[in-house]
């Protein structure tokens, strides 16, 4: 057992020391309900300045407009209580929606304007024109409870959310020092890597919240967009490793001969991401290393010659892909020091056209339906409590309201929300405790206080805990709700009863409603993002126009890290992650090709359309068919054709090259103005020539996976004689 550290107690001496703050400030105002302020600053504290202000300003917003709208629709509706009812559904739903659609700090906006109208319109519907009086005062006590956990969090002891985001970092490079040292070991698979592939997917889709809270941190802005390139270019590490493995495994896999000076480099460049990460006193040193691997790897490129084999292409094509990989990890290990040291220039290493998208992905499928189950939800439960006629139905509406809402976004929310029931059943029992048990014996605020201190205090060093989060958080939220402190002390057994089994009904409702509308889980979801995947790759192989290409790699790069965790929280290992990453690769090398198709010359250019027009096929036949199919081998034949061309344009460009050495030797050089030649036609085209056929090697890899240690050369076709 891991017992709770220092900053788990301070961070919980802290809030408690808050929610008493606001507990009798609201009760020196006389507010209606003071236990809320209590209640709130359980709600909004987060052991970082940063977050807390984030949900503290965001909480402020939701519940004004949430308040905001119970004045506005409880006069016209109280009479039509069934019309009512579909109100609230729908007001609820539409937030709710708004809120899954932001994968911010700001969706909390959203998600308690969606649940407050409820809160508060609910109960009003007994006494409609208190609903105003109901709305400020709520609003109040909500607003003080957020200033007192706001005052103390950032006054005593601030704890600031950078050094979080730079320790969540550096497990991901720990991770990803093993991911590198394994793939580039020739190992692709098993479940230590998998686990490692799922780890890295989670920090970075995890950073993503963080990083919307790091602005209330009193982060500088320069700060604030190294991190957000750091995470760039954590999400792109995975993809690129990928990439590197298949090309490693065929070339030291096998019967072939393995290229003299691959495996030493390999091991040096493991060696380098072993290095441990520099103090940020020596952020903004060069990195000799980087630059010696990079030497060695441009001194391992085989002559255009050698393309024209398997070997020379793979080799090659491995060798662009491990500079790649080498530029990022630069870029990964500058930035985490300048965030460190709040200092320093960065000049990037890695440069590529699919850098700077801003696209993510949302299955809009999936977040209508989940919307759809919270809105039936809410209103099968008002119908229920209308047509039963119960007093203290409201409270079970809108506990099941807030349950429904809060797990909306899981795949499946079922099992957190019975937590939500067995936490509030566990409030509901310290609460009699309380109510019935020790407050008849109190008789002023500092003995209060202490008879609050010991179990509140134990509670609140669990909530910094994610795996205790969810469940203390409830149990002090609930708990201090369900007590009902006022400035006198007014309890009566059977309305504590009444009303707190309400709301447990509520719950159990919510519970078995989600299990009879919400019973697929990830599986689902994961399916829906393997189709949607293939609809960007059958979408990057074709010949209809993309607006903008970066945005579409960074929604397919987003889609990605949504899956992997989802694969591996299923049961169906036809869909590994490692076929999600050739997905990805396969659009990603089409979009090449299809940004080099316009420069190519000959007859290439044909054989690249033969090649994009099958992975297109293909990618539609999956998605009509619904599952994964075999690649047809009429597109191998296509790919292998294609490189033929390329090699054949390639050899071509050589000769012409040697053939002309002196023309060959001015490019470049100085002129007799003194300025710099333009580089030969033949020169370019051999850039754009290499940059296909890795792009068309990437393809086979990709596609034709089992065929790697069999493979053949890529010879060029023969030309038919004249006639």
């Amino acid at each position: 057992m891991v017992y709770p550290s220092l900053r788990d107690w301070l961070f919980s001496v802290k809030t408690f020391a808050a929610a008493m703050l606001a507990l009798y400030l609201g009760l020196l105002f006389e507010l209606p309900r003071p236990y809320w302020a209590m209640a709130t600053v359980y709600i909004v504290s987060n052991p970082f300045v940063g977050a807390t202000r984030s949900k503290a300003l965001y909480r402020a917003l939701g519940t004004a407009l949430g308040a905001s709208a119970a004045v506005l629709f409880v006069p016209p509706f109280v009479e039509s209580p069934y019309l009512f009812s579909v109100v609230v559904a729908l007001w609820t739903g539409t937030l709710l929606y708004l809120a899954i659609s932001d994968r911010t700090a700001r969706s909390y906006v959203f998600m308690l304007a969606g649940y407050t109208m409820p809160l508060i319109a609910l109960p009003a519907v007994f006494n409609p024109t208190n609903v105003f009086d109901l709305a400020i005062t709520r609003t109040e006590e909500i607003l003080l409870g957020i200033v007192c956990a706001s005052v103390v969090g950032g006054a005593v002891f601030p704890n600031r959310l950078a050094p979080s985001i730079v320790e969540r970092t550096d497990g991901w490079f720990r991770d990803a020092v093993f991911y590198a040292t394994e793939t580039l070991s020739g190992h692709i698979a098993g479940a230590s890597i998998s686990a490692c592939r799922q780890r890295l997917a989670a920090t970075v889709n995890g950073l993503e919240l963080l990083l919307s809270q790091l602005a209330y941190d009193h982060t500088r802005p320069d700060i604030l967009n190294r991190t957000r390139d750091l995470r760039g270019r954590m999400q792109l590490l995975l993809p690129i490793m990928s990439s590197l493995a298949d090309p490693l495994v065929a070339l030291l896999g096998g019967q072939r001969e393995r290229p003299a000076g691959l495996e030493p480099l390999l091991a040096d460049v493991v060696k380098w991401f072993n290095m441990p990460l520099r103090p940020a006193s020596q952020g903004r040193r060069p990195d000799p290393e980087a630059d010696a691997l990079r030497g060695r790897i441009a001194a391992l490129q085989p002559p255009s010659a050698a393309l024209a084999t398997w070997e020379g292409a793979l080799l090659s094509n491995a060798l662009w892909r491990l500079a790649q990989l080498i530029d990022v990890w630069q870029d990964c290990r500058a930035l985490r020091h300048l965030i460190t040291a709040e200092d320093g220039t960065w000049k990037p290493r890695f440069r590529h056209w699919r850098l700077g998208g801003t696209e993510r992905y949302f299955d809009r499928g999936i977040m209508l339906f989940s919307t759809a189950s919270a809105v039936g939800a809410i209103i099968f439960a008002c119908v229920l409590w209308i047509s039963s006629g119960w007093n203290d139905g409201a409270g079970a509406v809108t506990l099941a309201a807030v349950a429904c809402c809060f797990f909306a976004g899981l795949d499946d929310p079922a099992p957190q929300v019975f937590k939500f029931f067995t936490a509030t059943a566990a409030s509901v029992a310290l609460a009699g405790l309380y109510l019935f048990v020790v407050l008849p014996h109190v008789h002023d605020f500092p003995m209060l206080v202490i008879l609050f201190a010991g179990p509140f205090i134990l509670v609140g060093t669990l909530i910094p805990r994610p795996q205790f989060n969810l469940a203390t958080m409830l149990v002090a939220v609930n708990t201090a709700t369900f007590i009902s402190i006022q400035d006198a002390y007014d309890a009566d057994f059977f309305v504590f009863l009444n009303s707190n089994l309400a709301g447990l009904a509520g719950l159990l409702y919510a519970f078995l409603w989600t299990q009879a509308t919400r019973p697929f889980g990830a599986e689902i979801a994961a399916r829906r993002l393997m189709r949607s995947s293939w609809a960007d790759v059958a979408l990057s192989a074709s010949k209809q126009p993309i607006e903008d290409q970066r945005n579409l790699a960074a929604r397919m790069l987003d889609r990605l890290m949504q899956l992997i965790p989802r694969l591996a929280a299923t049961d169906d290992h036809r869909h590994p992650s490692i076929e999600s990453f050739r997905d990805l690769r396969i659009a990603f090398n089409a979009l090449d090709l299809r940004r080099l198709r316009p420069k190519l010359g000959g007859e290439a250019p044909a054989a690249i359309d033969g090649v994009l027009d099958g992975i297109r096929a293909h990618f539609e036949t999956c998605i009509s068919r619904r599952g994964r199919q075999q690649v047809p081998e009429s597109l191998m034949s296509a790919i292998d054709a294609a490189l033929a061309r390329i090699v054949a344009l390639g050899l071509a460009n050589a000769a012409g090259a040697a053939n002309a050495p002196d023309a060959a030797g001015a490019a470049g050089a100085p002129n007799a103005a003194g300025t710099p030649n333009a580089p030969s036609s033949a020169a370019t085209s051999a850039r754009q020539l290499r940059d296909a056929l890795h792009a068309l090697v990437g393809l086979r890899l990709s596609l034709f996976p089992a065929t790697i240690a069999s493979l053949t050369p890529p010879a060029p076709p023969t030309e038919e004689p004249a006639a």
